[in-house]
């Protein structure tokens, strides 16, 4: 991630143990047994990744002035499974048929199109239960926050818009519903996780959520202007950046990261927030 300093907070010094705990607690998922079908769990696991939805996770409960807790730890990776999931799905050959991500073979190309339903399949499920370790008078909330994110009115919904199911997408409003289902949803669970775990007060709550919402809209759209090339072609898939051109999705992007910024008022420490907002809309990958 960015080496990227706000003020006086440092994001790459802010992030790398977290990222190392989450790393750790990603490859203990897989350790039952030496499988054959474990290690390509793992292998989508490992080829990286910016690990933001749970480091917004992490950067909230900091907000609230809550120390990241082995509950949340679990939350975040349970959520960063969901997302590795569903890459390795997207990339299916009935999806997006990619052969490379983050520069190395999809799970379909490394194994076979019926390992990588399995893995996605083991992943999906493997969430559910590490989350259902958390602490009990939490469990059933996060369970509900992300089931519902993922699910039909969250992520599977917007890729289910993504392949045209639901209709051609050209509009921009059925774009931003799209986004707001396939990126967002995951990125807003992800604040709403940390409410739950660090006890918000309601007021709390509803600007980490409101931040959430923003900020998961600032992500897609930098993402757009970062594929522009690439989403160019006639084949390629619904972009921001094809109804409103680049420069006018970047600002787009920087507006949505003001108004998530707007909502750090109501939070105690919310360095980690700011910057990691900054970086999404930043980035260079």
């Amino acid at each position: 991630m960015s080496n990227g300093v706000t003020g006086d907070f440092s994001l790459s010094q802010w992030n790398t143990p977290h990222r190392e705990a989450l790393l750790k607690r990603l490859q203990t998922c897989f350790s039952a047994e030496d499988s054959r079908l474990h290690d390509a769990c793992i292998y989508p696991i490992q080829t990286g990744g910016k690990r933001i939805r749970p480091l917004f996770l992490f950067a909230a409960l900091e907000a609230l002035g809550q120390e990241v807790s082995d509950d949340a730890y679990t939350a975040g990776a349970a959520i960063e499974l969901i997302h590795t999931y569903s890459l390795v799905h997207d990339d299916l050959p009935c999806m997006d048929n990619d052969d490379l991500r983050r520069g190395k073979p999809t799970v379909h190309k490394q194994y076979n199109e019926g390992i990588a339903v399995l893995v996605g399949d083991a992943l999906l499920t493997k969430a559910f239960e590490i989350l259902s370790e958390v602490s009990d008078h939490h469990v059933a909330a996060l369970v509900r926050l992300l089931g519902k994110s993922a699910g039909s009115v969250g992520m599977i919904g917007g890729q289910s818009l993504d392949i045209g199911f639901e209709g051609t997408v050209d509009s921009l409003e059925r774009l931003t519903v799209l986004h707001k289902r396939k990126t967002g949803a995951l990125i807003a669970v992800a604040l709403e996780m940390a409410g739950v775990l660090g006890n918000a007060s309601t007021e709390q709550a509803t600007a980490l959520l409101e931040f959430g919402k923003h900020i998961g809209l600032a992500f897609q759209l930098a993402d757009d202007v970062l594929d522009a090339e690439e989403d160019a072609e006639e084949d390629g898939p619904p972009s921001f950046v094809k109804l409103l051109g680049e420069t006018e999705t970047h600002l787009a992007a920087q507006q949505s990261m003001s108004d998530a910024l707007a909502q750090l008022t109501h939070l105690n420490s919310p360095q980690a927030l700011q910057a990691l907002a900054e970086f999404t809309v930043f980035r260079k990958h």
